[in-house]
């Protein structure tokens, strides 16, 4: 089923493009961690998605003229002796068989039938992944290439296809969302172990260690990100992942989760206490947060503009955090709320998408929202994953427990 996704992936990106231009784009590399060792390799996803292939260094070329199609993927040749240290290259008839491309090529002849296929075909556009998102980033072989580009064809006009695969991986087609319930429901099973081992005085890489093994025992290759298991005041910290602190008697933990099946990512948070009980102080901030995250997800479907979606969580923060004496203004709420409530998710965690879009059917988006009470050393966050429908939305990641009965009755059952 993947190749034909893969190759009908290929199809709606070959309509967006004018006949005369030349597509490329490229999988990337592993960055260099220090001498000969390397950090993971993790394909470009755009390259991904219409190739199906996640090895280093290939090159996968789409050119387009009014009277034919090419579509050529190069990858690198046998590596011979080196399979023995690292495994060997990817073969003519796997590199087929997995994205369905036909013709297939070896890397070292890339510009050299690149440079042809311009000067035969007359081509004026070179459509390239042109995503840059900070000043100090590294170019990417993309962005190489354009340099290149502009130094050897100084007419050539270059077009970026970044925004036209943030349209296309908008909507998910059922072979991703395949993947992505396959990984929701690793997800769960590894939280659901960090909650059912959770004991005070636990370092909190201790209990992160039970989710990794649940994600190996289940065949999940990634983690979709680092995992987030904050106890106490350190749960007030969105990105925190050091996770070498102790889980005290009365903490709460955040947890801030995913597995990654086959590149595509499931993301879920809970909050629980660490001793299986929440204080009523405790109980009263988690069920604000977890009436907020339901009205966000009534409001979900077709229409209804992503944006729309973190201002009816911060009206409801206004309305129920006055009532407990915390804030008094808007300007107070967003001391105790600073992100947004949803985000894309998809092969990437943060999917490629813009906020300003209308929902439509199809799209995943998770609903997350969080209060972090720093004087109260106190985080809580409750995440989900959503899936808009054409008449409204699915909680993918419904069979999660997270209500307060449920966690407490849950961790009573490990002691």
């Amino acid at each position: 089923m993947g190749e034909i996704f893969f190759a009908r992936n290929r199809e709606k990106l070959g309509r967006q493009l004018g006949a005369g231009t030349a597509l490329v784009l490229f999988a990337g590399k592993a960055p260099v961690k220090r001498g000969d060792e390397g950090y993971p390799f993790s394909p470009d996803r755009n390259f991904y998605y219409i190739t199906g292939i996640e090895r280093e260094h290939c090159i996968f070329f789409y050119g387009k003229t009014a009277a034919n199609v090419t579509e050529t993927l190069y990858i690198p040749r046998d590596n011979g002796v080196m399979a023995k240290w690292v495994g060997a290259n990817m073969t003519v008839e796997e590199a087929k068989e997995i994205s369905g491309i036909q013709d297939i090529h070896f890397l070292d002849e890339f510009t050299d039938d690149f440079a042809q296929f311009l000067f035969r075909n007359q081509i004026q556009h070179v459509a390239l992944d042109l995503e840059h998102r900070g000043w100090e980033d590294a170019l990417t072989p993309a962005l190489d290439f354009a340099q290149e580009i502009k130094k050897k064809y100084p007419a050539m006009e270059i077009q970026d296809i970044y925004p036209v695969f943030e349209n296309m991986r908008l909507i998910k087609e059922p072979y991703e969302l395949e993947q992505m319930r396959k990984a929701m429901d690793v997800t769960r099973l590894g939280l659901e172990e960090m909650m059912r081992h959770a004991k005070s005085g636990m370092k909190e890489y201790e209990i992160e260690a039970h989710f990794d093994f649940v994600l190996m025992q289940h065949g999940a290759r990634e983690k979709a990100f680092r995992t987030i298991a904050a106890a106490g005041k350190r749960g007030t910290i969105l990105h925190y992942c050091q996770n070498n602190g102790v889980a005290e008697d009365g903490d709460l933990l955040l947890v801030d989760c995913g597995a990654q099946m086959n590149w595509y990512n499931g993301d879920i948070s809970r909050t629980f206490p660490v001793n299986g009980k929440f204080t009523e102080r405790q109980k009263m901030v988690y069920e604000i947060v977890l009436q907020g995250q339901q009205k966000v997800i009534d409001a979900i479907r077709p229409g209804v503009p992503f944006s729309a979606l973190n201002e009816i969580l911060k009206e409801y923060y206004l309305t129920e955090l006055k009532k407990i004496g915390l804030v008094n203004t808007m300007e107070d709420v967003e001391k105790y709320y600073y992100h947004g409530v949803s985000h894309y998710l998809g092969a990437e965690t943060h999917d490629i998408g813009r906020s300003g879009q209308m929902l439509e059917p199809g799209m995943v988006l998770t609903v997350e929202p969080g209060l972090y009470i720093e004087e109260w050393e106190m985080g809580i966050r409750i995440e989900d994953d959503v899936l808009v429908t054409d008449n409204g939305c699915e909680v993918m990641t419904k069979d999660m427990i997270k209500t307060v009965e449920e966690i407490e009755t849950f961790m009573a059952q490990g002691e």
